[in-house]
């Protein structure tokens, strides 16, 4: 199993705080300078199956609009990561988060694919339960 260095586990979680400081003020945009495309996304449906899909920049700029509006602020989200490295370039960050809606709390389980590119760590893929509705079924072959 590979071993992270000190400096590699650091490097993702200043990535991951530069992520959250762009979506704290809904940059959109540069949130999207942070991904490689196409994205993977893999969630699950009603019915117990999963969801596949990829998304271009301009379909993952549409969702986050929706998703976030004008940012995080205010919505007391804390996240705790736990980073698994697959080898020096590739990295599963799995997040449990609580993010406070109108007073009523919510919470998130999901994991993102970090690969390390040129310009540093990018994510390729989000990988979250329950929000593929209106997703086609996986299917196989």
């Amino acid at each position: 199993m590979y071993q992270p260095s000190a400096e590699e586990l650091r490097s993702v979680e200043d990535w991951f705080a530069q992520y959250d400081a762009l979506a704290e003020e809904g940059a959109i945009e540069k949130l999207a300078d942070l991904a490689v495309f196409p994205m993977n996304l893999a969630t699950d449906v009603p019915g117990g199956h999963a969801a596949v899909r990829q998304w271009t920049r301009a379909e993952y700029v549409g969702a986050m609009q929706d998703a976030m509006g004008g940012g995080t602020a205010g919505l007391g989200l804390e996240s705790k990561r736990t980073p698994h490295f697959l080898g020096p370039n590739l990295v599963i960050v799995e997040t449990e988060a609580t993010m406070t809606v109108e007073g009523r709390q919510e919470e998130m389980h999901y994991a993102d694919l970090l690969v390390r590119t040129e310009d540093g760590w990018g994510f390729q893929a989000m990988v979250q339960g329950g929000w593929g509705y209106g997703w086609p079924v996986a299917r196989r072959g």
